[in-house]
């Protein structure tokens, strides 16, 4: 049978038109009220920037054989047991007759800053994943098959996370890809790599200007961390779930 990748591209446009209108609306009533906060994080603190992307998530475990499983958003039940830390809060989680079927984050990435916050976003992806797979290994959730675990990142398409961005490294040269590479472009070699190295079942980043708040416009950045190659591989594990 056939994957269902449930009209993903229009729910995309969706999630992404949803995406720029709940900053825009999160900035504009933090103006209304006096207390703004400083630069984009106004931007940031309605919490609910990323819900179209859950919303696909949902459509897509529900289309490919899990009608009825357990789905969390909720804060309360978001967090999952860690090995380096007690708990890691996610942002969803797809739970089945006791089992962690898939655990995701959604990021987003915002300017004017770039370059300065590329390396945080990349040490808190790869320390929540090595965390969560340590304590897979060590029997955190039971005996069960591997978890599908997914990082997908927004990021806002302008001239300065398609710039160069220079880097400083007085002892050793840095490999060659990251050399003069965009915000965009690390993030895409990041994805690459997260993936490559087993980090997340897929990790994806898309591109998108703030005037896609009117079409929900947004681009891929390579077919490996394309969000049609992230959805499809969420597809396949829980098509593959529901045989079990």
């Amino acid at each position: 049978m056939a994957l269902d990748l449930s009209d993903y591209e229009n729910k995309a446009r969706a999630a992404i038109k949803a995406f720029w209108q709940s900053r825009a609306n999160a900035t504009q009533k933090q103006k209304s009220s006096g207390k703004s906060d400083q630069g984009e994080r106004a931007g940031v603190t309605g919490g609910k920037n990323m819900d179209g992307f859950a919303k696909l998530v949902i459509d897509i475990v529900k289309a490919n054989g899990l009608p009825h499983a357990e789905i969390h958003q909720k804060r309360a039940v978001l967090t999952l047991p860690g090995y380096f830390r007690p708990t890691k809060l996610w942002d969803l989680l797809v739970v089945d007759q006791g089992r962690l079927v898939a655990a995701l984050e959604f990021k987003s990435h915002v300017g004017p800053s770039f370059g300065n916050n590329f390396n945080n976003r990349a040490e808190e992806a790869i320390g929540t994943s090595h965390d969560l797979w340590t304590a897979y290994r060590e029997g955190a959730f039971g005996k069960q098959e591997r978890p599908f675990v997914g990082w997908l990142m927004v990021i806002e398409d302008a001239p300065k996370s398609r710039a160069d961005v220079k880097d400083k490294s007085p002892h050793f040269p840095v490999f060659p890809e990251f050399v003069g590479a965009s915000c965009q472009k690390r993030y895409d070699i990041l994805c690459q790599r997260l993936a490559l190295e087993q980090l997340y079942s897929s990790a994806s980043v898309i591109a998108t200007p703030r005037s896609a708040i009117t079409d929900g416009a947004y681009s891929e950045l390579s077919a490996m961390t394309g969000l049609r190659s992230f959805v499809a591989a969420l597809a396949g594990h829980i098509a593959t779930e529901a045989a079990r």
